[in-house]
């Protein structure tokens, strides 16, 4: 995995956290009917979008370095979840179907 890999896969998990976090223990308008004018009911009251963007970076380097060490070691490849076989066959499969002795007895 490249570094421009590497920082795609920490943007796209620090993305798809953010938005899992950002609604958690929310306190909206409505709920504290404190509504002000001009804003609708389901406005936060106090949104502490820099806390939950610190909170979101701790779970997406948490999640990023067991995803990634996943991809680096070979744990999982694009082999793996090539379910409909669009790939071909594997190399190693294409080895094992060949004959072992590949001379001819006569």
């Amino acid at each position: 995995m490249g570094i421009t890999a590497a920082l795609v896969l920490f943007a796209v998990i620090w993305f798809m956290t953010f938005l899992i976090v950002l609604p958690l223990r929310l306190q909206t308008q409505g709920d504290l009917d404190e509504v002000v004018p001009g804003t609708h009911r389901s406005a936060p009251v106090d949104p502490q979008v820099g806390k939950r963007a610190k909170i979101t970076t701790i779970i997406a380097a948490i999640l990023w370095v067991i995803i990634a060490g996943i991809i680096i070691f070979g744990g999982i490849t694009v082999r793996d979840i090539d379910w409909f076989d669009r790939l071909g066959d594997r190399p190693f499969e294409a080895a094992s179907d060949a004959p072992a002795n590949s001379e001819t007895t006569e």
